[in-house]
């Protein structure tokens, strides 16, 4: 049995840097080598693969087939290599990373970036709070939390925004409601900012309203719409395929504005905080319900 061929991380990386540029000069200048370490690290690589990686000829450089094969497995093992470096660094980020979260953010991607913010910061302990906004962000001033991601109206002190939004109605498509009967109102319980605008303008325009389901959970709020029991008011980006923005269909008053806004506790782990705020600004949020 022979025994597995172990490539050497250095000489990948002059590989790839051949690779990317086609240039054993170019490649060198970026790796800040000479060009002939360079071409030696690849002729290593080479015979330890015991396959032909480069073509040369007194004009260009090309990859072989062997080499564009190379060329994905380098990728895939440099990749393993830094994180499994970062991983067992004594620099790796490390830590408690306390989050909070709106409920109804959670039915975007943001599961996803949190999933992926856990496997590149493995020594991150991060603890997961799901709650209503101003909920969060009286536990954001209490010290109880290190960042949240809530919904906000009007500007946030010291808050980033990822994105801007609108209130919208939502019901059924068959949803039907009577001019003089009070607006069936499905909400969260008070307070709750979308409880207090729905409420706010529909008092405003002079429409009464019932609380026909009050829920904590943004599950039970699309259960309720699904069910026909009444309408709610949601953020348009939020709202699933399956349910519709009645806003003008019934003569309903606009809501207003809403910002998905990151606001931190500056007395928070700043590097553990800036690394999750960067990966959700820097990932579409997109609905999942």
């Amino acid at each position: 049995m022979s025994e597995a061929t172990l490539f050497d991380p250095v000489q990948l990386r002059s590989f790839l840097a051949v690779a990317e540029t086609l240039s054993f000069t170019k490649a060198a200048e970026k790796l800040g080598l000479a060009q002939p370490t360079v071409s030696q690290h690849v002729r290593k690589l080479e015979a330890a693969a015991k396959r032909s990686l480069v073509a040369r000829d007194t004009r260009d450089v090309r990859l072989t087939d062997n080499g564009d094969a190379m060329a994905g497995f380098a990728r895939s093992i440099l990749a393993a290599h830094d994180d499994a470096a970062r991983y067992f660094s004594g620099s790796a980020m490390r830590g408690r990373l306390r989050f909070g979260t709106a409920d109804d953010l959670a039915i975007t991607g943001l599961p996803r970036i949190l999933r992926e913010f856990r496997q590149l910061y493995p020594q991150v302990n991060l603890e997961l709070t799901v709650s209503q906004s101003d909920q969060l962000y009286r536990r954001l001033n209490a010290g109880q939390l290190d960042l949240v991601f809530v919904k906000w109206v009007g500007e946030a002190k010291d808050g980033t925004v990822v994105r801007k939004d609108s209130f919208d109605w939502v019901g059924l498509e068959q949803t039907v409601l009577d001019p003089g009967s009070p607006v069936p109102l499905i909400c969260y319980p008070a307070p709750s900012i979308s409880r207090k605008l729905a409420i706010d303008a529909l008092e405003a325009r002079g429409r009464t309203w019932r609380v026909t389901c009050s829920t904590k959970q943004i599950a039970g709020v699309l259960a309720a719409v699904r069910a026909g029991i009444g309408v709610a008011v949601m953020p348009s980006s939020l709202v699933p395929e399956d349910l519709k923005v009645i806003t003008n269909r019934f003569d309903l008053p606009p809501v207003g504005g809403v910002d998905f806004t990151l606001i931190r506790n500056p007395l928070a782990n700043a590097e553990a905080v800036d690394a999750l705020t960067q990966a959700i600004i820097g990932r579409t949020l997109r609905k999942q319900a």
